[in-house]
């Protein structure tokens, strides 16, 4: 952390399961910051932010912020996707850094409103891409760029969840296009990001979008495919109808696998109330690590490798360091545009049942 006595004040738009969960819990554990407004209509929400955070103002409506924007100096948009382009705007307008929770927006062209927004105001935009910082994902980037697996010619990566009823009246099963909803948005955006952070831009895209519970609107039962330069063909699925998960990540050379079963521990752990920092923070157990099997540079290993612990904390200490000691962002909201371009041609492709060329 810089040397510095200066705390970010940091007003959290959305107390739903993004703010509630994930972020304030983060940013209150982040030494540096202070929570210090949160922003939420919903009355119970009201209540849980302000027995959990005392110490915070808690108002109704984003325009509270603007009214005086020198009592903040970062703000945390953590709403219904549809509002993440009009809120961050409003903030970049009021001379504020802002982090916007993913996706960052609906479309390639909103996203590039909230970039040139950032640079004509001269304030931070960042994504909370936090899934770059899972274990497992920190695991299969330390093993492709230690070269132990040789030329890489295919990485699997899959994330399946069993909600067999939705939510009634949830605004990610809706058909409305600037609800963002589906699960391309949601899981896509983590899945397509660590991808595109392994291997670059995709040169083509095909996808394949299903809807299998009735009365959805929206796809949950997702497939993506991308082939990039180097000769590297991704397949990703994502999927809410699987009572029984399948491979969570596996990445194959020329000379060796990777292979890992089982998510990340750390959205439980948040979920269950505990901290970055708490006894065997984003660290698995044995059972869940993944397997390598190798020969390259002499080098003959096939067993267990243990997992990196899981440190979405630190994508809130490099943002700090980004606002308090011009340190680079933790997520480049420019490498999210490529993500929105592959998604934007993954909803093509599944409707012309076509390959994409990006």
């Amino acid at each position: 952390m810089p040397e510095t006595d200066h705390h970010l004040r940091v007003a959290l738009i959305g107390y739903g399961a993004a703010g509630s969960v994930f972020h304030a819990p983060l940013i209150a554990s982040t030494a540096g910051m202070q929570l210090v407004a949160v922003v939420t209509g919903h009355p119970e929400r009201q209540e849980q932010a302000r027995n959990r955070y005392p110490g915070a103002s808690i108002v109704a409506r984003a325009e509270e912020l603007w009214r005086d924007p020198g009592r903040y100096d970062l703000v945390v948009v953590a709403t219904p996707n549809q509002f993440h382009v009009p809120l961050g705007l409003a903030a970049l307008d009021a001379g504020l850094p802002v982090l916007i929770d993913k996706p960052l927006a609906a479309t390639v062209a909103d996203a590039e409103r909230l970039l040139e927004a950032s640079r004509r105001s001269g304030k931070l935009l960042s994504v909370f891409q936090n899934r770059r910082w899972d274990g497992d994902f920190l695991t299969v980037r330390k093993i492709v760029e230690a070269g132990l697996l040789g030329s890489i010619v295919a990485f699997e990566s899959r994330f399946d969840r069993y909600r067999p009823s939705p939510k009634p009246g949830a605004w990610r099963e809706h058909a409305d296009p600037a609800e963002a909803g589906g699960l391309l948005y949601d899981i896509g955006s983590h899945l397509i990001d660590q991808a595109v952070q392994l291997f670059g831009r995709p040169l083509r895209v095909y996808a394949e979008m299903g809807i299998r519970r009735p009365a959805v609107q929206v796809d949950d039962d997702t497939f993506v495919a991308l082939e990039f330069e180097q000769g590297v063909s991704a397949r990703l699925w994502m999927s809410v109808v699987a009572r029984i998960a399948g491979q969570r990540m596996r990445v194959s050379g020329l000379h060796g696998t990777y292979e890992k079963w089982g998510l990340d521990p750390q959205e439980d752990a948040l979920r269950a109330g505990a901290l970055p920092g708490s006894t065997g923070w984003g660290q698995e157990p044995s059972t869940r690590w993944g397997r390598l099997s190798t020969e390259v540079g002499g080098l003959h290993f096939d067993g267990q490798v243990e997992t990196l612990p899981g440190a979405y904390e630190q994508f809130y200490a490099q943002l700090r360091d980004a606002l308090l000691a011009g340190a680079p962002p933790p997520v480049n909201p420019s490498s999210v545009i490529t993500v929105l371009r592959v998604i934007e041609a993954a909803q093509r492709s599944a409707h012309e049942k076509s390959t994409v060329e990006l």
